[in-house]
């Protein structure tokens, strides 16, 4: 027992000299908890639908009016069909409402019209959720009104259902779970072997004393850097295309209409990624540090990003959060190629993000590496 005692001191007097890795252990459990207990909400609030009125009646002004005091829909109108599914596509919207010019014509008559609701099958949690409170557009409180008698005719008799609401699912129309969850766990794998291996590059060369021979070495700041992660960039690519091989051969992943945009957002990805890891690297001083730091970023990547939460769910103090994430704009990307087939234009944004990323992390990288001891 004193063996044990006497080891167990020793090994509290050892994080006693890293205060850092302290700070870590105590901090990080608390931020996340923080930050995980606000933010993670799996239906959001005021969801953005995009509709069409095309009849500009009492009767569909009473649809319009009853979804926005229910409050889960966000309305803003857009001229046409087309352009409904463009804004889900595009990611401006979640949903689309659709109600056609024979709406109150076809709703005296009792011949029940038929009102379109469009959702995003993209993240089948939410559309689900759009599903269920999609039942705004037919209660009670709404059909009941849906009545009206003229003194000097005979009064038109209206069905117990007035009107019927055709759901349609775009981009997974059958709510295929793997379709929703593969695109990022392509990321999260990409994201463990870059961030991890690369965030111990740097430190690794400090704690087995081999960095003082590349100090007297002619090796440049910027060589250095390039030498310590284009291994890292030529494996993770290797590993994006198994994974995504993989993932079409036994899950029938969709493919991309195009795969040059698919290699550039990997091209893209990695190098945002191992420029980050080389980073953690840079202000680490010992391994442990870079895991911890390494995790810190892992953990909220997946969680922040709308991997598995939508964005829109989480409090608009978090939000920016999840878009200081690479991840975020990786999920964003291959969820466009692969689900709903964005064009590059319409994904220019994130892939600019991403390029962003991978400079700044570079040049953080190179401006931290110190050819001297110190």
């Amino acid at each position: 027992m004193r063996n044990i005692v006497a080891l167990m001191r020793k090994e509290f007097i050892q994080l006693r000299r890293d205060p850092r890795l302290i700070a870590f252990i105590l901090l990080m459990p608390v931020i996340l908890l923080i930050l995980f207990g606000y933010a993670l909400r799996l239906e959001p609030e005021n969801v953005r639908m995009a509709y069409v009125d095309k009849d500009q009646s009492l009767f569909s002004n009473l649809i319009k009016t009853h979804i926005w005091s229910e409050g889960y829909f966000n309305l803003y109108a857009v001229d046409n069909k087309d352009e409904i599914i463009d804004q889900i596509r595009l990611g401006k919207a979640r949903a689309g409402l659709y109600i056609g010019p024979d709406f109150s014509d076809l709703l005296t008559q009792n011949k029940q019209p038929t009102v379109t609701m469009y959702v995003d099958g993209s993240m089948p949690s939410l559309a689900t959720a759009m599903k269920n409170n999609g039942g705004a557009i037919t209660d009670k409180q709404v059909t009941s009104d849906m009545y009206f008698s003229d003194p000097d005719s005979d009064p038109v008799v209206i069905a117990d259902d007035p009107f019927t609401l055709d759901v349609i699912t775009l981009f997974n129309p059958d709510g295929k779970e793997t379709w929703f969850f593969l695109p990022g766990v392509i990321g999260i794998l990409i994201m463990q072997v870059t961030l991890i291996l690369t965030s111990m590059a740097v430190v690794r060369e400090k704690e087995n004393h081999t960095l003082e021979q590349l100090l007297v070495s002619p090796v440049t700041r910027l060589q250095f850097i390039l030498g310590k992660t284009l291994p890292y960039v030529l494996i993770a690519l290797l590993d994006f295309y198994l994974i995504l091989g993989m993932s079409w051969a036994l899950f029938d992943l969709p493919q991309p209409h195009s795969h040059g945009l698919l290699a550039l957002l990997g091209v893209a990805y990695i190098l945002a990624m191992i420029g980050m890891g080389v980073a953690i690297s840079t202000i680490s001083n010992t391994q442990p540090q870079a895991i911890f730091l390494s995790i810190f970023i892992l953990i909220p990547s997946i969680m922040l990003s709308g991997f598995i939460f939508p964005i829109e769910a989480m409090p608009g103090w978090i939000q920016p959060v999840a878009w200081a994430l690479p991840f975020t704009y990786f999920v964003e990307i291959i969820r466009g190629l692969l689900l709903k087939h964005n064009s590059f234009a319409e994904l220019s944004t994130a892939y600019a993000a991403l390029a962003g990323f991978a400079v700044f992390f570079t040049i953080i990288s190179t401006i931290r590496f110190r050819k001297t001891l110190d």
